[in-house]
């Protein structure tokens, strides 16, 4: 079609294209701009554990108290907390960790609710994307624990089990608090996933429940008795390939 052709208003589509894909490679630049960013930010916090939870737990929720005292202890003992930045689980988390001798660290996520940045952060870092978010915390996590919470929570534990289970991440401690909360999730992979075939029975041994906050941190020591925390070379090569 020719410029006389077009109709009032008309968009070219071959115009079109080349403006979408232009934007397509600026924010490709901008993603990779994210991840380099949050990589050198972040390097010094090491040890550190994730916890992460509902942001809709309100403060006098005994979540929110139980949360608080977990992130203390670990980082009494030496451990930075990343919490997602936000409201609920994730402000209990930076808070206790906060008050503690180690780095509250918070990674927040840019949304159009709920999310607002919690005022307990030595470090807070902020994300467009949830997957650039999602990385790291499982980069520089030594443990995960998780507390109750919904769709965002439970997607951060699957992710977690996949990378450990697929051996795209190193092997690390994956621990649910409350074991009310999780029963029937637990229930549920035991009774349906292994018994179908659809993970081997071994994976049950990827996650462990454990709601007081003393043995949360001991579980966490136990599994590195004999290793570091850091990433051994071959864990850390394979982790550059999440």
């Amino acid at each position: 079609m020719s410029a006389k052709d077009k109709l009032p208003g008309m968009i070219d589509p071959g115009e079109a294209a080349r403006t979408s894909s232009a934007r397509e490679a600026w924010r490709i630049f901008g993603i990779m701009a994210e991840f380099v960013e949050a990589t050198e930010r972040l390097q010094q916090i090491r040890p550190a554990v994730s916890i992460f939870g509902s942001a809709r737990t309100p403060p006098d929720h005994p979540y929110y108290d139980l949360t608080e005292r977990i992130a203390r202890q670990l980082s009494d003992a030496g451990f930075s907390v990343i919490s997602g930045g936000g409201p609920g689980i994730m402000e209990a988390a930076n808070k206790g960790a906060f008050h503690g001798k180690s780095p509250s660290v918070g990674l927040n996520i840019q949304l159009p609710m709920e999310q607002h940045a919690n005022v307990y952060q030595d470090i807070s870092h902020s994300f467009e994307h949830f997957f650039a978010r999602k990385y790291m915390f499982v980069r520089f996590a030594a443990a995960y624990v998780v507390m109750p919470g919904g769709f965002g929570t439970v997607d951060e534990l699957m992710e977690a089990l996949t990378l450990i289970q697929t051996r795209k991440s190193r092997s690390i401690p994956v621990i649910l608090v409350h074991s009310p909360f999780w029963a029937g999730l637990i229930d549920w992979f035991r009774n349906t996933l292994v018994n179908e075939g659809m993970i081997s029975p071994a994976d049950m041994d990827l996650v462990q429940i454990i709601d007081d906050p003393a043995q949360i941190v001991d579980a966490i020591f136990r599994h590195y008795e004999n290793r570091s925390f850091m990433p051994l070379p071959e864990e850390h090569e394979a982790m550059l390939n999440l």
